[in-house]
């Protein structure tokens, strides 16, 4: 077991000090933290200023997010509380076939279903979208972090004891007030843990997110802007322009923020479930 974790951990800093070495030459010639507050990017005239799609990227994600966790947090409270093992046998394997579901399906699923829908809501509420929007790509996500959010939850709430189940039932609460004062309680951050998951996977997943979005370089400002994230960024322009002056180091630099966020995130993730399944043990 320890040689693939070593193993793992340097494939991960070789990677980054790669990102990092192909990113130096923007970086020796403006300072990080103008590059990450620029609005300003226009290659041909030097100019790249990340701030449109960092934000871009924070609206989608925080998007995706808040549609998501409630639906997965109730979701997983029935399956692991109320559901029946008939039940608990057809909804596990559905859950889990949405995480091997490749990310273009959902992008053509998207395009064709969630993008008119979008586009018709933000036409009827004088927004003028034309449904390639920050909202269909959060809906497009939402959908992506379902098996993580759920699966993990379901598993954290599992691994409550019987007998903190059984003490608050006999002292006559219901069975939804042992769940919402007792057994969530004690592994909210378990729960909290999944939650952080599902935002890493949102945060760097690419290519449905770039058929939905718009991919305009502009900070959104509603539900009903197009957005241009990080992930899309990226594969839409690297291989291309690569002639202009330190424009392959720029991608190179979003490439190493979009790894170094999604790595401390998990790694947080990581930490606080090894904390709860160790108060449980």
């Amino acid at each position: 077991m320890a040689a693939p974790t070593v193993l793992s951990v340097v494939l991960v800093f070789a990677t980054a000090l790669a990102l990092l070495i192909k990113a130096w030459p923007i970086l020796a010639t403006k300072s990080l933290g103008h590059l990450l507050v620029s609005s300003s990017w226009h290659p041909l005239r030097g100019e790249f200023g990340f701030y449109p799609f960092i934000i871009g990227t924070l609206w989608v994600t925080g998007l995706a997010m808040a549609i998501s966790v409630p639906i997965c947090l109730l979701t997983a409270v029935y399956l692991a509380e109320y559901a029946g093992r008939r039940m608990r046998a057809v909804a596990k394997p559905l859950v889990d076939l949405l995480a091997g579901i490749p990310p273009v399906v959902y992008g053509l699923w998207g395009v064709l279903a969630v993008v008119p829908v979008v586009g018709e809501i933000g036409s009827r509420m004088g927004a003028g979208a034309t449904g390639y929007t920050v909202l269909a790509g959060g809906i497009v996500l939402a959908i992506m972090v379902f098996p993580i959010v759920i699966s993990v939850t379901d598993e954290v709430l599992r691994s409550v004891p019987i007998e903190a189940r059984e003490a608050s039932l006999a002292l006559g609460a219901t069975k939804w007030q042992t769940v919402k004062r007792v057994v969530i309680p004690s592994v909210m951050s378990g729960v909290a843990a999944a939650i952080v998951l599902g935002f890493s996977r949102a945060f760097g997943e690419t290519m449905a997110v770039l058929m939905v979005v718009g991919n305009v370089a502009k900070p959104p400002h509603s539900v009903f802007d197009p957005a241009y994230p990080l992930p899309a960024l990226i594969a839409n322009n690297y291989g291309e322009m690569m002639s202009i002056r330190l424009y392959d180091s720029a991608i190179m630099l979003a490439a190493l923020i979009l790894l170094v966020v999604v790595l401390v995130f998990n790694v947080l993730a990581a930490l606080v479930l090894r904390r709860v399944e160790r108060g449980m043990a």
